[in-house]
C-alpha cells in the first residue's frame, strides 16, 4: 500500500479582498459584495473536489472543506498532480483577487500522532505566509496575470446575481478558480443538507417586492418595523481554533470541522426562511465557524438572538463530552447603516471592527447599538425595551419621553433626574392601574437608579433605550 499524504489548503486575505473597491465606482464595489462573497465561500468547496475529480479519486477522501480551507486525504503518488492544479488555481485567485486573495496549502505523511502531523501541517503553512513566492507558482502567476482577463464586475456580479437560484456549480481546469453556474468538466448539486456527492451553501435571499430577484438595501429597509433602516450582523465561534487543536485525532478534526460547518449553514438556511425572517434578511456568507447577514435592523436584531440559542443547544448536545468551554459560545456584533443610501461595503466593515471589539471585551457576548452585552443582559435589554415602548404610550409624545430619558446619560447632576421623576409623576399620578404603577416603578429601578440621585450607567439600560427609539420610530 502506497503512503498516504495529508494536503491541508487555505486561503488568505479574504476581509481585504471582500472590502477591496473594484476600481470602476463605488456603486459597483458594493455591487460586488454579495458575489464575491460567495464565490469566496465556495472556492474551498469546489476546488478540493475538483482535486478528487481530476485524479480520479472518491469524495470520501475529502475530510473537511469550507469556511476558507480544506483537508484532503491522497496518496503519496498524487503529490505532483495535486501541486500542479493547485498552482494553477493559486495563480488565477492571485489575480482574480485583485492580488489580495491567496491560496496557499501544505501536505505531509500520514503518519504518526495527529497532533505532530498537524504540526508539520501548520509550519509550512506558517512558512508560505511568511513568504509569499515561497510556494513555487511565480512562474504559473506569470502566465495567468498575461493570460487570464482582470477582474472586473462581470465576473462576480454574474456569480451573485445566479448563484442563489443554481441547482449545480461546475469547474474545469482551463479556468480553475472559477464558479461556474451549471457548465464544467466537473459538475456537483447545490444541497440543503449534508451530501457526499452534493454542496451545502447557505444563499437565502430576501425577494424584491416584484419576485423578480433579491431585495436591494432601500426595499429591506423599508420593510423594518419602527425606523426604516437596514444593517449587517456578523457572527463568529469564540476560540474556534483553540478547539480544533485540542482535538487528539484527524477524525476528531474533521467530526468537529463537519458540526460546525452543517450547524451554521442548515440553521442560518432554515431561519432565514421562516416568516418573520424571509422577506427581510439576505445571507451574505456562512463558513466554517462564522457568517454574515445583511437586512431590515429588526430582524437582524431577533436573528442574532435565535441564532445564539440554537447555538447553545448544539454545543450542549454535541460537544458534551469535549472539556473546556472553547469553541462552545458565540459572539456577534450589529452594525446599523447611519442612512439608507450607505455602501453595504463600509458597514459590514463596521460590523467587522464591532466583532472584534465585542471579542476583545470577552466571548459569548453582543454588540448593539454601540454597546457590548453578554447573552444574558440582551434578554434584559429586550424586556426593558418593552417596558419603556408601554410607557412611551402613556405619553402625548413618546420621542420627547425617549428623548428625555436619553438625555439623563452622560450628563451628572441630580436636577435633570429630580425634573424628569417630578414629570413622569405628574403624568401617570391620575393611573390606578396597578400594572402601570409597576412598570413606572421597575423603570425608575432600571434606568434613574434606586436612590434617584444618581444614573444607573448599566449597558442593558442604553441599548434598550436606543433599541426602543429605533422600534419607536417612524
Amino acid at each position: 500500500m502506497s503512503e498516504q499524504l495529508l494536503l491541508q489548503g487555505q486561503l488568505l486575505g479574504i476581509e481585504e479582498f471582500l472590502l477591496t473597491p473594484s476600481g470602476i465606482s463605488d456603486t459597483d464595489g458594493e455591487d460586488l459584495l454579495p458575489g464575491r462573497s460567495m464565490w469566496v465561500a465556495l472556492l474551498c468547496e469546489v476546488l478540493p473536489r475538483a482535486l478528487l475529480a481530476e485524479l480520479g479519486l472518491p469524495r470520501i477522501m475529502l475530510g473537511s472543506s469550507g469556511g476558507g480551507q480544506f483537508l484532503l486525504l491522497l496518496p503519496e503518488t498524487a503529490r505532483a498532480a495535486a501541486e500542479s492544479v493547485l498552482e494553477s488555481a493559486a495563480a488565477q485567485i492571485a489575480t482574480l483577487g485583485s492580488s489580495s486573495l491567496r491560496l496557499i496549502w501544505s501536505g505531509t505523511e500520514n503518519l504518526g500522532d495527529w497532533t505532530v502531523v498537524r504540526k508539520r501541517l501548520n509550519d509550512e503553512l506558517r512558512r508560505k505566509k511568511d513568504a509569499p513566492l515561497a510556494a513555487g507558482v511565480q512562474g504559473v502567476f506569470e502566465a495567468f496575470d498575461a493570460a487570464a482577463p482582470k477582474p472586473g464586475a462581470e465576473f462576480t456580479a454574474h456569480l451573485g446575481a445566479n448563484i442563489r437560484q443554481a441547482s449545480s456549480v461546475g469547474w474545469s481546469p482551463e479556468s480553475p478558480a472559477r464558479i461556474l453556474i451549471g457548465e464544467g468538466k466537473h459538475n456537483w448539486k447545490l444541497t440543503p443538507n449534508l451530501s457526499l456527492e452534493g454542496i451545502t451553501l447557505a444563499r437565502h435571499a430576501a425577494p424584491s417586492d416584484e419576485g423578480s430577484g433579491p431585495a436591494d438595501l432601500a426595499t429591506l429597509a423599508a420593510r423594518a418595523q419602527g425606523r426604516q433602516i437596514w444593517g449587517v450582523l456578523r457572527g463568529d465561534v469564540d476560540s474556534f481554533g483553540i478547539r480544533l487543536r485540542r482535538v487528539a485525532s484527524i477524525e476528531e478534526h474533521v467530526q468537529i470541522s463537519v458540526l460546525y460547518k452543517q450547524f451554521l449553514e442548515n440553521e442560518l438556511e432554515v431561519l432565514c426562511s421562516l416568516p418573520e425572517f424571509w422577506r427581510k434578511v439576505t445571507i451574505l456568507h456562512s463558513g466554517g465557524d462564522d457568517f454574515a447577514v445583511f437586512g431590515a435592523w429588526d430582524a437582524l436584531v431577533a436573528l442574532a438572538r435565535e441564532m445564539q440559542r440554537l447555538f447553545s443547544r448544539f454545543t450542549e448536545e454535541n460537544l458534551k463530552d469535549f472539556p473546556g468551554a472553547e469553541g462552545k459560545t458565540i459572539t456577534m456584533a450589529l452594525a446599523v447603516a447611519p442612512e439608507v443610501n450607505a455602501s453595504l461595503s463600509s458597514v459590514y466593515s463596521a460590523a467587522g471592527a464591532d466583532l472584534e471589539r465585542a471579542k476583545t471585551t470577552g466571548r459569548d457576548c453582543c454588540y448593539l447599538l454601540g454597546r457590548t452585552l453578554e447573552w444574558k443582559r440582551l434578554s434584559d435589554a429586550a424586556d426593558l425595551k418593552d417596558t419603556l415602548l408601554r410607557m412611551a404610550a402613556q405619553f402625548r409624545s413618546s420621542k420627547q419621553f425617549l428623548f428625555e430619558l436619553r438625555g439623563l446619560y452622560g450628563k451628572p447632576g441630580s436636577q435633570k433626574i429630580w425634573r424628569f421623576q417630578r414629570r413622569l409623576s405628574a403624568i401617570l399620578s391620575g393611573s390606578r392601574d396597578r400594572e402601570v404603577q409597576k412598570m413606572r416603578a421597575r423603570l425608575v429601578n432600571e434606568i434613574i437608579g434606586r436612590y434617584k440621585t444618581e444614573v444607573n450607567l448599566r449597558p442593558a439600560s442604553l441599548v434598550a433605550l436606543e433599541w426602543a427609539r429605533l422600534a419607536s420610530e417612524i
